[in-house]
């Protein structure tokens, strides 16, 4: 029983741990059941989340959303559950509709993270303007200038 909200993170932390561990499975997985591939895009989008979670690049999520999304996954690759994975055709349809409940749960977040994910990937690629780079160099001579001056003033102090 979790008594303390440590417990709590704890626990998220391990299971981050095991999903990211496990996220070639996953996608494996996914491929190889058409029951689950509609939910692909969106799982590998919460496996990209709990990534940058994980490495703390990205926490503006609730905990219910994120736990939501873990026990989706968690239960998408646990082949003993409701109904076990080795019976042919329905053997997938539990994983199919807990993944879709979870994933349902956790949209409007996810949908918040793609928008973060674009505007950082769109940062990363931004070319450099050249305007930034003659304001960078002019900040660098002005530097460069006032330290001589500073220098100069210092050595004729000495003399």
């Amino acid at each position: 029983m979790f008594t303390k909200k440590n417990d709590k993170e704890k626990t998220l932390v391990s299971n981050l741990k095991y999903l990211i561990g496990k996220e070639d499975k996953l996608k494996e997985k996914l491929e190889d059941n058409s029951y689950l591939e509609p939910f692909s895009d969106d799982l590998m989008l919460f496996m990209s989340l709990i990534k940058d979670y994980y490495k703390g690049d990205y926490r503006k999520i609730p905990f219910r959303t994120l736990s939501a999304g873990v026990v989706g996954a968690i239960y998408t690759l646990n082949p003993i559950d409701l109904v076990p994975d080795s019976i042919p055709f329905i053997g997938y349809i539990d994983d199919a509709l807990v993944l879709k409940f979870c994933l349902k749960q956790a949209r409007k977040d996810l949908q918040k993270y793609k928008v973060w994910k674009q505007e950082q990937a769109d940062a990363k690629s931004k070319p450099v303007d050249e305007k930034d780079i003659d304001n960078i160099s002019n900040d660098k001579t002005s530097t460069d200038d006032e330290d001589d001056n500073e220098t100069s003033t210092d050595l004729k102090k000495a003399s």
